[in-house]
């Protein structure tokens, strides 16, 4: 095998109009493709990030909640690279969107908070400085 990266992760919402809002709209991911299906009463929206990598929105009627936060079997959480924190904490606030406070990477020293999106995914911002 000869895997060379992650090409998208894959998230399940339960309102999609509201999830599709923040992820193009607080996130800023751009929309690649939009589709729904009507065979399974869901959409899915593939929208890419600065780097190339992709996430993958997909909504489904009455997904199962998720368990717990964020120690749940599967995938614990989504991280996201930054290189200004608090300019992004701010930005955030601005719209509304609260984070926890600042904590800072044990091992590697980088900042690093939590927030989540509309259905409770906590998603991280990872502070990358040289």
């Amino acid at each position: 095998m000869a895997i060379h990266g992650i090409h998208h992760i894959a998230i399940l919402c339960a309102d999609y109009p509201r999830a599709r809002s923040f992820y193009t709209t607080v996130l800023g991911a751009r929309v690649m493709a939009e589709h729904y299906r009507a065979e399974r009463d869901s959409w899915k929206l593939d929208l890419a990030l600065p780097d190339g990598s992709r996430l993958e929105l997909f909504s489904f009627p009455a997904p199962p909640p998720r368990p717990t936060r964020p120690e749940a079997c599967g995938l614990r959480h989504l991280a996201l690279a930054v290189t200004a924190l608090d300019a992004e904490i701010a930005r955030l606030a601005a719209l509304g969107v609260a984070c926890e406070p600042v904590r800072v990477d044990e091992y590697t020293g980088q900042r690093f908070t939590f927030f989540a999106d509309p259905d409770g995914l906590p998603i991280e911002l990872y502070e990358q400085v040289n």
